[in-house]
Order: structure tokens, then sequence, then C-alpha cells
């Protein structure tokens, strides 16, 4: 009798696996026809294919067997946020930046609220949102629901920013100083920077605007990390995101970058008005910082060429011929050598190393931190990183490099020659390996990942990067997160990969505005943070930055994914247990989810016509 029985709930667990896997099948099948009909917005699609669709079994994972009960309860109902919070910014409020000094751009800084300020309620999508069009259109045309401020094309109207055609924003290609178009623009960089052999991969773009110069890298297989102030011009970086373009708010004011130091092939300042000279310095010392040996920095405008353009700026010839001064003597302190200068472009070269310039030493201080990467809410000081060391004239300090995309799985120079405590090249290329496994396994489940409906892409505990460059297409681009609470800070690691990634700190709001993420990938995240912040205060920050429609992966312990679950399930997300791909005796389980549509002013979870 006993064996009877048990063969009995075997056939019964089997049932219900099958069951369960044709479920999410089906959940991600309709998710797909959903996502792509129209602009993305619900509708009766979703319905047909329900009624239509004969979802294969995928035998290899077994879903929610055996953790259902514990993992089915529904959390509390959260609220939608009032509409006056729709481009909600936390650590970047208009309202409360302006009760701090205006002096070195302070008040564009992070300013967060305090915990008895934070909101916990759902922020809403804009009436009429729409899902992004695909790349490379989406480069070219926003639609205007999604950011409907016309502000740019009046001010930048005759600048060829972006202007308004019916219900859609349209990017010509034209910036403040390209007027003939970024394409024509970035050639003539390329007569000095060498774009077309990979070995300029990473580039960080200061004051970027709408993100034309970083959109249109991505023809020489460049990504660009842009960052822009919240201010008057409104929603500059949120046009960048909306394009599908990396960029996140942010300004050089009195905190250093949250970038590691040697990270970058280049930097750039297109009219950015940022005063270079100012402070001793120190604008230009923190671009030096993150800025790999042999990087270039490429400035355009004010004052470049001054002699010649005095006249077109409407500036007084004796102030420009100062700052132009001032920022030639400083980059001699910094020891960059001046490769070009024509028109209103200048471009300098970082040395290899430090004894390039061995004249250096007497004339400029040294900064005295032991650790250059530490950054996060630190003060930027007028001082010179140094170089790692070298024991050759002609060795490139921190090592040479690869050209992309052969860097993508080489091991890192920071890695080899042992600069990372407890990561060797046999740890590297083990979770290299692994998380091709592991991505591998997130298709077979999500099997839209790689279509080009996710671009933008968030990995909130970033590792060694191994994830972005599991999923490396030119469709897609993925923001790398290194939490400032890791074990091991590896940022450094996904820069020398050509990845880009940011500091950041989860116990906070992001640095971005709502809707701006595809798809975001949290592993290990809410272990990482179970003693430090509130799980909710993260969920809802994720629900902040995460698109309509789009898709989470969380990758954690059975205990911790249940509490997510339940949470989630009070904020409009439909969501789905899954087990390890190795199987269901391992501990670590992942929970898909997908956030519904719905926009300002509906009480109901969907958006679908009638």
């Amino acid at each position: 009798m006993a064996k009877k029985g048990n063969a009995a709930e075997s056939k019964t667990r089997s049932s219900i696996s099958i069951f369960v896997v044709l479920g999410l099948c089906c959940f991600f099948y309709i998710l797909g026809a959903w996502q792509r009909s129209g602009f993305g917005k619900g509708d009766s699609i979703a319905i047909e294919v329900t009624k239509q669709t004969d979802c294969s079994i995928l035998s290899n994972l077994n879903f929610e067997t055996h953790h259902k009960d514990e993992a089915g309860t529904i959390g509390d109902q959260f609220k939608p946020c009032d509409a006056q919070y729709i481009d909600y910014t936390p650590c970047q409020d208009q309202d409360r930046a302006m009760t701090f000094p205006r002096e070195d751009m302070n008040y564009r800084e992070r300013h967060c609220p305090p915990e008895g300020e934070k909101l916990h309620c759902l922020i809403p999508a804009p009436k009429g949102y729409a899902t992004p069009f695909p790349w490379p259109k989406s480069r070219d045309y926003v639609p205007f629901a999604n950011a409907p401020y016309k502000n740019l094309t009046v001010e930048k109207a005759v600048q060829n920013w972006i202007q308004y055609e019916g219900n859609v924003f349209r990017f010509p290609g034209g910036g403040t100083q390209f007027p003939r178009g970024a394409d024509a623009y970035i050639d003539e960089l390329a007569s000095v920077i060498p774009f077309e052999n990979g070995m300029v991969r990473t580039a960080l773009d200061t004051g970027c605007g709408v993100a034309s110069w970083g959109a249109y890298l991505f023809k020489k297989n460049v990504i660009a990390m842009s960052f822009a102030p919240r201010d008057s011009h409104v929603a500059q970086v949120q046009f960048a995101l909306e394009r599908g373009v990396p960029a996140v708010i942010g300004v050089l004011g009195t905190i250093k970058l949250p970038y590691p130091s040697g990270a970058f092939d280049m930097a750039h300042c297109s009219r950015c008005l940022i005063p270079w000279g100012a402070n001793d310095g120190m604008y230009m010392m923190e671009v030096d910082r993150v800025l790999r040996p042999g990087g270039y920095w490429v400035l355009s405008g004010p004052p470049i060429s001054w002699n010649i353009n005095y006249r077109a700026w409407q500036r007084p010839k004796e102030d420009l011929q100062e700052e132009q001064s001032k920022i030639e003597e400083i980059a001699k302190l910094l020891c960059w050598e001046k490769k070009y200068e024509k028109g209103e472009i200048a471009i300098w070269r970082k040395r290899i190393n430090h004894d390039s310039c061995s004249e250096q030493d007497s004339h400029v201080t040294f900064c005295e931190a032991t650790n250059a990467n530490d950054v996060w809410y630190k003060q930027m000081e007028a001082c010179v990183t140094p170089y790692p060391k070298t024991t050759e004239a002609d060795e490139v300090a921190g090592g040479v490099w690869k050209p992309f995309p052969e860097r993508l799985n080489a091991v890192p120079f920071r890695i080899s020659s042992g600069s990372i405590p407890g990561v060797s090249d046999d740890t590297f290329q083990e979770d290299d390996k692994l998380w091709k496994k592991h991505v591998k396994a997130y298709k077979r489940t999500n099997k839209i990942i790689d279509s080009g409906r996710y671009r933008n892409i968030m990995d909130m505990n970033a590792g060694l990067g191994s994830f972005a460059a599991a999923l490396e297409s030119p469709k897609l681009w993925v923001m790398n997160v290194m939490p400032t609470i890791a074990e091991k800070d590896t940022l450094g690691v996904i820069y020398e990969r050509g990845l880009i990634g940011i500091y950041h700190d989860w116990c906070e709001a992001f640095s971005t505005y709502p809707r701006t993420y595809d798809l975001i990938h949290a592993n290990g995240v809410f272990s990482l943070y179970k003693n430090s912040c509130s799980a909710e205060d993260i969920l809802l920050e994720m629900d902040r930055i995460l698109r309509p429609e789009g898709a989470v992966i969380f990758r954690d312990q059975i205990d911790v994914l249940i509490k997510v679950k339940k949470i989630v399930g009070g904020m409009r997300w439909n969501t789905k247990l899954v087990d390890h791909e190795d199987g269901p005796l391992v501990s670590e389980k992942i929970l898909f989810a997908v956030k519904q549509y719905w926009v300002v002013g509906e009480n109901n979870s969907t958006a679908a016509p009638q």
C-alpha cells in the first residue's frame, strides 16, 4: 500500500509540475504578444493569444512545486502615488534641491529624503504611456506621452537637438557643438582617437544633454556613460534613456564621481558648462582619476580657440583667454599631451605611466587616499591620483587593455595582477562560464530576453560583470551596479571588460527617472541588504525605475524570495517562482516578475482598451 501511495503522490507532483510549467510558458508567450502590440499598451491581443496558444512544456524546470503554499500569499496592496510624482526622482527632488547651497553645484547633487519623508506608494506612468520603439529606431524617436516636455524643442530649436512631430519627439542627431550632426563630429574625433580598432570602448560624457553623442557612438562599438543634472532643461537624461542610451542624473560638484579610477578609455565635454579651470583644477583632476592611462579627453566649445570664436560666443575675449590658459596649465600639471586643436575642438591624452612625466612631482599635490575607488559621498579634492606602479619605462600602468570585443572575456589585469583579494584567473573564468549557463536558463523561460524588447537592462549586484558579458549584443546594454556594501569591489574589472557601471547603495534611490529600465536583474540583492535596509523600500525603488510591462529576474535563497514574492504581490506585478536550473534540491531559486501596465488615474491593474 505504501508503494502505491508513493506512486500516486509522485504522479500528482508530476501533474502539478507540468501544469505550472505550461502556465509559466503561456505567461511569457502572452507577455511577448502583449509587449509587441502597438507601442506595447495592453490590449485584447493577449486575450486572443490565451485562447489560441498551445505552449510547449519546459521539462527541464520544475516550477513552484515545493514552495507553492508558502509563496502564494498576496502582500498588502500598495496605493498609487499622486499624479504630481509621475517623474519623481527622490534623491534629485527639485524642491529639496533648492534648500541646499548653490556653490559648486552642491544643490544639484544627491540629497535623498530622510526615512520619514520616503514615499510608500507606486509611481504611476503618464496617460498614454507607450513602450519605447526598438533600437535603433528609438535613437531617433520617442513617444511624446512618455516624457511630455517641449521645453527643449524651444530652447534648442536652432541647435537641432530635438523636434516635436505629432505624437513623437524626433532627435535629428544634432547638438550645440555638432550642427552638421553627431556622425560628422565623431568622424572628426576619429581622426585622432582610434575608434575603429576597438582600443577605445568606454567613454564618459559630462553634461550630456539628450546624449546624441553617446547615441551615435554605438556605431563605433563604443558605449558612453552619460550624465547631466536635473535642472532647467527638465528631462534631458530622461530623453536619453527613452532613446535607449545609458545615462544617469549627475553633476561635477563637490562629491567624487561614482566610478572607479582608471575606468574610461575617454572622457568628453561638448559645451558642458563645467568650469574646468575653477577650484585649482579639481574637476579636471577628477576626470584624470577616472581616465585609464593612455585615455583621451575631448573638450569642444568655449573657450577652445577663443581668439577665433569670441565674437560668435558673445563673451569678452579676455575672459575666454584666461579660461583657456587655466585649462592648458592644469592639463600640463596633469602631464596630459595635447594631440589636437582645430575649430572649437581640443583633444588631450593622458600619459601611459608616471615615468612619462618625471618632472611632475615638484609641481603637483598627489592624493593621499590609499583607495582611489572609495568615492561614495566622498568629497572631491584638488589632488592628482597616482598611477599604478610600473617597473619599465614603456610599461602601461594598470596593464595593456585588449581591444573590444576580445577584452570582454579576457582575464582583466586587475585580476591577473592579484589586485583583488580572493579573485584569481580561475575564479574569473569559472564565473564567466557559470553566468553563461544561468543566462541560457533565463532565456529558456523568458524567450524575449534577447529579442530586442529589452534595451535598457540593469544588474543590481553585478559582481564581475559576467551576466552582462553573457548578454552582450548590439540590441541592448547593461548598467552594472556595484553595491557600496559588496564584499569585493570589482567595478574596475567590469570597465576593463569593456562594460559600464556605477557605485550605488540600494538603501537609497538610484540616480534616474521613473520608468527607465526594461529588465532588472537582482542576484542576491536581498540577502546582501537584509540587515541594512527594508526590502520593501528596495522593491518600491525597483518598481519606480522599471517600465510598465518590464521584467525582473530575482536570484536568491528560497526563504528570501518567498518574502519578496509576498511584497510584490501587492505591487501590480505578476510572478512565477522557478527552481534552480540544476534541480529542486538547490536552495537558490529564481523568481520571474512582470510589471503590469497601468497609468495615472487608474485603479485597475490593466489598460486594455474596449
